[in-house]
């Protein structure tokens, strides 16, 4: 699930890039890009008539992606019930999340993405899922109940959109790498948004990332080992087998075909 259209060809895009650093506030380089893109007509529909059962409105402070500082989600209240949550970071195109909410309904699902083809895509599949009989009874007018999607910057939510120690799991499946070394800086995984995901994951949580960018993973493995709150499920230094929880995804098949190899990693919150 890539965080950024230029991670994913078959994303629409139509308007220039805006500046992705937060000037009014304190400077903190974004880890995405902000993108005006057209929807398919599937995805119109979608977002015209269904976004409501999905999409959390979101107070904002400054900028359109922002969480004001007033405001904090009650995920009780949301989904109706006291569950283990989840929350996916980047989404994509919904693949992951939906498929993990169409057969875990034990659980609760949050996703994040800033895209609004993500979104409108990600409700898209949870319409099928909800009419699939193999996950959820066949009902072409059920809805996944255990699914939410919130377009917010991911940092401002784990800082103090998320009331503390309230995630189980944290999922990061293939953000940016910000390949150029003058864009470094716009990463998601550094120090400090490691110490605002341990704010936000419950002690004995998880913390699932992975990428298919070597050096990237590099980093994920050196910020995550040294973070204090979190340790390395597989040992210091080691990477973890691959997440069954993930599906296969079609960015993650064009990453394999290119000859790119994945590295996945996992953490407990201490």
């Amino acid at each position: 699930m890539p965080n950024s259209p230029q991670e994913n060809p078959d994303v629409p895009q139509d308007t220039p890039v805006e500046d992705s650093v937060d000037t009014r506030h304190h400077r903190r380089p974004l880890s995405y890009v902000r993108r005006t893109a057209r929807l398919t007509a599937g995805q119109q529909r979608a977002w015209d008539t269904r976004r409501h059962r999905y999409l959390i409105e979101v107070p904002r402070e400054h900028r359109d992606m922002s969480v004001h500082p007033d405001w904090q989600l009650d995920p009780a209240a949301e989904f109706g019930r006291t569950a283990p949550l989840v929350l996916e970071i980047g989404t994509g195109l919904g693949e992951c999340v939906v498929h993990a909410a169409a057969t875990h309904p034990e659980r609760d699902h949050l996703a994040v993405e800033v895209y609004r083809p993500g979104v409108a895509q990600t409700i898209v599949r949870a319409g099928h899922a909800g009419a699939d009989p193999a996950v959820a009874g066949g009902d072409p007018g059920h809805e996944l109940d255990n699914l939410r999607i919130m377009q917010v910057d991911a940092a401002e939510l784990l800082g103090h959109g998320l009331p503390e120690a309230s995630l189980d799991e944290l999922w990061v499946f293939f953000p940016d790498p910000w390949p150029k070394k003058r864009h470094h800086k716009r990463r998601l995984v550094t120090p400090a948004f490691a110490e605002l995901a341990a704010r936000a994951i419950k002690p004995g949580g998880r913390w699932r990332l992975a990428t298919d960018w070597a050096e990237y993973g590099e980093v994920m493995l050196e910020v995550l080992d040294a973070a204090e709150g979190f340790r390395n499920a597989h040992g210091p230094g080691r990477r973890a087998p691959r997440f069954e929880g993930r599906v296969m995804t079609s960015f993650e098949r064009k990453g394999l075909n290119a000859g790119r190899s994945v590295t996945d990693l996992e953490y407990v919150r201490l």
